[in-house]
């Protein structure tokens, strides 16, 4: 007789990770607004992980899996490979615990984000993100330098630590019907995911990706993972080919559906979220309320959590994205 092999993340893993981040990341506030839940017909409940340290979900997961590295590792230094949010969270937690951080990022990361893991202290390597391996040129470096290589989701301790979010959003709110979250590489959404089936079993999780990058729907569908290529979207921290192996595994359980939104209706929900909730959110981040907006979530419960997972984003660039000649 075979048994099922333990899972990869508990709610005990995200509530352990919880206490690790108390004191040294921010409890992101929860918004709400009527007319929001007008518009929708339901309860909405933002998460604001873009008022998070680094301005986004990431330094979470960053964080509880770089405390947790010996101090023969943290002598030596870490190694990361991201387009923006992952790689400021690897650079800022490297400096909380004392030691140094090589990023990995594509050439066409947002100026923005670039400048900021600089600012963190990090080294930063790019590659071209349409022809070159990340994976492949962060282990290299780690290999030849001796580096902890902390990747942007596919790891336990940074799963759980992006779970801590929707663990103190339903602390906070108590029971929801739905959850909706990003789906990039997919961490966000299995800690989330984790938590929420674990504390009420009936709550329904929505992902939701970008048109142009609909890999996780795709492998959700096929029953595995499945690789599409890079995809041209304004969402680039959802501009992946294919999800994470552990990621995929925890999600392809527990995630109930995947939304699909178009870079238009990012913009509108930009747009709405700086006009309406005075919050300015980030391609990526603005996409669980694109699909809240465009209709694209489906029938909605009477209460709805969202996760909002970011807010970087440069003035030029919103304006570029969201004003009137968008």
């Amino acid at each position: 007789m075979t048994t099922a092999p333990p899972p990869i993340i508990t709610l005990d893993d995200v509530r352990d990770a919880a206490a690790r981040l108390k004191g040294v990341a921010h409890r992101t506030p929860v918004l709400r607004s009527r007319t929001l839940d007008a518009l929708v017909g339901s309860e909405v409940l933002l998460k604001c992980e873009n008022f998070q340290r680094v301005g986004a979900f990431k330094f979470r997961g960053a964080y509880n899996a770089a405390s947790r590295l010996t101090t023969e590792q943290l002598a030596r230094g870490i190694a990361a490979y991201s387009s923006g949010n992952h790689a400021q969270a690897v650079a800022l937690a490297a400096r909380e615990l004392g030691t140094t951080a090589v990023i990995v990022m594509p050439d066409d990361a947002p100026r923005s984000k670039r400048e900021a893991t600089e600012a963190y202290g990090a080294e930063i390597v790019t590659y071209d993100r349409y022809g070159g391996d990340r994976v492949a040129i962060a282990e290299a470096l780690a290999a030849e330098r001796g580096l902890a290589v902390i990747p942007p989701y596919e790891h336990p301790h940074v799963m759980a630590g992006q779970g801590t979010a929707a663990l103190e959003l339903l602390e906070e709110v108590g029971e929801l019907g739905a959850l909706l979250a990003p789906v990039g590489g997919g961490g966000l959404i299995a800690g989330s995911a984790t938590v929420a089936k674990g504390l009420y079993e009936g709550i329904r999780i929505v992902g939701v990706e970008p048109e142009a990058g609909d890999d996780t729907r795709r492998s959700l569908e096929a029953g595995r993972r499945v690789e599409i290529p890079v995809p041209h979207t304004i969402a680039d921290g959802q501009a992946l080919h294919t999800p994470g192996e552990l990621t995929f595994s925890v999600n392809r359980r527990l995630v109930d559906t995947i939304a699909l939104v178009s870079d238009d209706e990012i913009r509108a929900a930009m747009r709405f979220a700086f006009e309406r909730l005075k919050i300015v959110i980030e391609p990526s981040g603005a996409t669980p309320l694109a699909a809240l907006l465009s209709g694209r979530a489906g029938p909605l419960p009477r209460r709805v959590g969202v996760i909002v997972s970011g807010g970087n984003i440069d003035a030029e660039r919103f304006a570029r994205l969201c004003g009137d000649g968008a």
